[in-house]
């Protein structure tokens, strides 16, 4: 039988079982191959579920097929233990609801695909939360964190996961349905927990003696919660299963109430490990959390995040970061300076600062990611990412593991859970060289018996998976693990649920996805220098963490908006990134660019750039969907919008030569007749407002200007072409605010295009063309001293950071000393001395950064001009959703208006009709314009309107 017609049969017997969602293309195939981890197991059948009830038939359909079942949630499993070569069932998508929450008892009743925030959101208004708080809270599932038995930053305080567990409805691997504990229907009675019960009473001392010795031991199967003086709790001990055992279709978890005050202590030490080693004086003072830090993660932040991502530290190279919480804040601080005291550290501060707390926190929570690549440039993997040691034996286990590296010539960058003894790390194993595997594989071995002989686990909190299943022989008895076997035999008798993991393991070097890539060196249509000019390299910086499934939006973020509209896996950064490094790997055919699944997960893609800079890795998608786009029509007919919206600039400067020609294709935009033809011709929405050109070109009204001489110099104006056709009243508020400042503005010669319409339509020959022209334009003026001044964000951006990976050789050069000069208005102004701001006191309002802005430049200067001048402007996070082509585009009206709706718009509305709306893109005016009915304004134009002499 062919695999097409087994996944065939498959499919139909699922249907016929009533089960939705079912799904075998090579798009769904693709996304879920991998999870957070190394490895890549592509599934036969995906099942996005909409009930909790179609879960036991799908088992029924598996158990009667032989085929593997593997639930999922958020997949960001770093062991692998959410990816199986059958059915990958996705809770997140549709069995996400709260069923209950009991703000009496303190419980909630969840369905396993509820994110752990969301939770968090329902419930704060009782001012309850789950207490275990993983760093991936933002997108976890509390059914992967069930699974993996999570625990996170303030389990000193909370506990895990399975501490806090009250019951579980599940269907166990037999098929039987099990209310256990204090869900619906609870009952005792069950002939397979009578023989569980059974199994346990025969191997007591066995149990007593090998499981659950100290707080992180999750590695295994958490068999000490069925002792009998642990009153048999088989919903705890299904905790930390990893989707072996049971399937779980609701949990009642145990609410915490959150603490009136919190305070942090920092506490810096001539090391890492000599910080390890003062874990023990300080768990006696009850820290809510106690984690670990050391100079190298702290480096790594300010290199990719800038120096400011970093607030001031105690003098040291180690630090702890110790939470302390309570009723009372004068209680707490006194505390606080008791634990100090006790501490032996060589500096420490206490921060109660709520901001410049979060902003530490930030810093620990990203390190996942952030470490993903080694300062010689070399990705870091996960593999052995999660052991943890009793606490006491901490400082002594991380000087021989620091030691195991270097002996195998390793790098990676110890942090974690200290409290707990639990550290993460990511290491660069050789994969892409001869032998590099067997490295691997050596490698944890050794590590594993390192942390063995400390009485530590392979696995602290995030499971054992296919990453360390193979490697439980070196903390547990052969009777010890025969023991597990036999509690998988009964409760999945059989092997149906997850097999490969923990029991019968798979080996920890077989399925692995980093080993799977091909150099793409040739004929790309960018330079990827920060990923040594090898495309596969590009795409494999995604690890999977899968912040792009998280709503970033509400602290100023950007990625991603079309997840967010759509909360579909192939419409993440992280499933783009997954269909991508298939097509690299060769996995999707000798030609997977022209594929139907990377043209699925690349269509909604807006290309608004925010990934570059919120992925903890650095993934950016625009750039690389670019890129498949160029490689993908090379030689082609391609789509008609690429011709009309790509090409847009060339198609205004024809229309500026003469002013009657403006007013005639104003006439044909605003025709009833011809805008439907129109819209046809250029592959626009029909539901679209074309906007007008303006009469005058902002170009032909400086021609006339004279810009007088000035104190600070001259600046040269990048004139774009959103700005000279569409938005003259921008250039001319610019040109007002640069003289008040001491400018002598200038224009380039001749008009010159940054070539972002080429880009985003991935003709990069054409936008190399472009920024090569703009670039050599540009150049004389820099280096007369001139500094360059953008207007519209997203052409700011290529001349910040794209045309540099457009050009090539003495081209490239000459990009980055125009990058280097290239400002937007709030920054040159920052660095001018003499300038004071209007006085803004009394204007209210929100500001709508443009993605590019947010991604490349930052808004940093511009929130520190508007609060200087008084004024009163929230920023806002998320896309318009226009970005540029993107919205105006047949196909994606309806995805470019749900972002809109996600926080823009009802942010507008809620602002009022007096409240200024700053939106420096072009994209964003037209976006608010058209959704809205509200003139967005550009920051030069909020400050012309209040410097006087008006």
């Amino acid at each position: 039988m062919t695999d097409h017609r087994e996944h065939g049969e498959l499919v139909e017997a699922l249907r016929a079982a009533g089960v939705s969602g079912v799904d075998d293309s090579a798009l769904a195939r693709s996304l879920y191959s991998s999870d957070a981890s190394l490895y890549r197991v592509p599934p036969r059948v995906v099942v996005t579920p909409r009930e909790a009830g179609e879960l036991p038939a799908v088992l029924a359909v598996c158990r009667e097929a032989g085929v593997p079942l593997t639930m999922r949630g958020a997949g960001t499993s770093i062991a692998g233990n959410a990816v199986g070569p059958g059915v990958v069932v996705d809770v997140s998508r549709h069995l996400n609801r709260v069923l209950e929450i009991d703000p009496e008892a303190g419980t909630a009743l969840v369905e396993p695909g509820i994110v752990q925030e969301h939770l968090h959101r329902r419930a704060a208004g009782h001012g309850l939360r789950f207490g275990p708080d993983p760093s991936t809270r933002t997108r976890a599932t509390l059914g992967g964190m069930i699974g993996n038995n999570a625990c996170g930053s303030r389990a000193l305080g909370y506990g895990r996961t399975s501490d806090n567990v009250l019951g579980l409805d599940v269907v166990a691997g037999s098929g039987e349905r099990l209310r256990l504990g204090d869900v619906p229907g609870a009952r005792t009675g069950s002939v397979l927990l009578e023989r569980l019960r059974g199994l346990v009473g025969e191997n007591l001392a066995l149990v007593r003696t090998e499981f659950g010795r100290f707080g992180r031991q999750v590695s295994g199967y958490s068999l000490e919660h069925l002792l009998p003086e642990k009153g048999f709790d088989v919903a705890r001990a299904l905790v930390g299963s990893e989707g072996t055992l049971a399937v779980t279709l609701a949990a009642r978890v145990r609410m915490v109430r959150e603490p009136a005050h919190r305070v942090l202590v920092v506490l810096g030490y001539g090391s890492m490990a000599e910080a390890a080693d003062a874990v023990p004086a300080i768990l006696p003072h009850g820290p809510v959390a106690c984690e670990g830090l050391d100079s190298r993660i702290v480096n790594v932040v300010r290199e990719r995040r800038g120096a400011g991502a970093v607030p001031p530290l105690p003098s040291g190279s180690g630090w702890l970061l110790v939470e302390l919480a309570g009723p009372e804040a004068g209680a707490l601080r006194s505390a606080a300076r008791g634990l100090v005291a006790a501490s032996g550290c060589a500096d420490s501060a206490l921060v109660d600062d709520v901001a410049l707390a979060d902003a530490l926190w930030r810093i620990r929570e990203d390190g996942s990611g952030l470490v993903a690549r080694t300062p010689a440039g070399e990705q870091a993997h996960a593999g052995w990412e999660d052991a943890a040691v009793p606490p006491e034996r901490l400082g002594a286990y991380l000087r021989e593991f620091e030691a195991l590296l270097a002996g195998y010539d390793l790098f990676g960058v110890p942090y974690g859970h200290f409290g707990d003894g639990c550290i993460h790390v990511r290491i660069d194993f050789p994969f892409g060289r001869a032998g590099g595997t067997r490295v691997f594989r050596d490698f944890l071995n050794e590590a594993a018996a390192l942390a063995a002989r400390h009485g530590g686990t392979m696995s602290g909190e995030h499971g054992d998976g296919r990453a360390r299943g193979e490697l439980l022989p070196h903390m547990y008895s052969a009777e010890a693990l025969a023991l597990c076997s036999a509690v998988k035999d009964v409760l999945d008798p059989d092997d149906v649920l997850n097999p490969g993991i923990i029991v019968r393991p798979a080996a920890v070097d077989a399925d692995l996805r980093a080993v799977q890539t091909i150099p793409l060196n040739r004929g790309l249509g960018l330079a990827y220098r920060d990923d040594r000019g090898d495309l596969s390299r590009a795409v494999h910086r995604c690890t999977g963490v899968g912040k792009c499934r998280a709503d970033n939006t509400g602290t100023g973020g950007v990625m991603c908006p079309s997840y967010l509209a759509t909360r579909e896996e192939k419409d993440s950064t992280r499933g783009r990134a997954r269909v991508l490094q298939e097509v690299v790997s060769g996995k999707l055919g000798p030609d997977g660019w022209k594929s139907e699944a990377l043209h699925d997960v690349l269509d909604l893609c807006l290309a608004c750039k925010g990934c570059a800079s919120d992925c903890p890795t650095g993934v950016d998608m625009a750039s690389y969907k670019a890129e498949a786009l160029h490689r993908r029509y090379r030689g082609r007919i391609r789509p008609r919008s690429h011709y009309a919206l790509g090409r847009l600039p060339r198609w205004t400067r024809l229309a500026a030569r003469a002013p009657a020609m403006i007013r005639v294709v104003n006439a044909a935009m605003r025709s009833r007749a011809l805008k439907p033809l129109l819209a046809w011709g250029a592959g626009i929405d029909r539901r679209r407002t074309l906007p007008a050109l303006a009469p005058v070109t902002f170009r032909r009204w400086f021609a006339s200007h004279r810009s007088p001489e000035g104190r600070n110099g001259d600046v040269v104006l990048f004139v774009d072409s959103f700005t000279d056709a569409f938005s003259p009243e921008v250039g001319r508020a610019t040109v007002r605010v640069l003289e008040h400042a001491g400018y002598r503005v200038t224009v380039t010669e001749r008009p010159v295009c940054c070539g972002i319409t080429w880009i985003s339509t991935g003709q990069l020959d054409g936008a190399r063309a472009q920024a090569r022209r703009a670039v050599r334009a540009l150049l004389p003026h820099v280096r007369r001293g001139a500094r360059v001044v953008g207007m519209e964000p997203s052409c700011t951006g290529v001349l910040r950071s794209d045309a540099e990976e457009l050009l090539r050789g003495v081209d490239a050069a000459a990009a980055r000393e125009v990058a280097a000069a290239t400002r937007t208005l709030a920054e040159l102004l920052a660095e001018t001395p003499d300038w004071t701001p209007p006085d803004l006191s009394g204007v209210t309002g929100i500001a709508q950064p443009h993605c590019h802005h947010h991604a490349v430049m930052g808004w940093a200067k511009d929130a520190e001009l508007l609060r200087k001048a008084g004024a009163d402007v929230g920023r806002l996070g998320d896309c318009c959703g226009l970005a540029g082509n993107f919205g105006v585009e047949k196909g994606h009206h309806e995805v470019s208006v749900a972002v809109a709706e996600h926080r823009l718009l009802p942010a507008v509305r809620a602002a009022g009709e007096d409240a200024v709306v700053l939106a420096d893109g072009f994209s964003c005016r037209t976006q608010l314009r058209e959704l809205a009915h509200r003139d967005g304004e550009h920051l030069a134009q909020l400050l012309a309107r209040r410097l006087p002499g008006r």
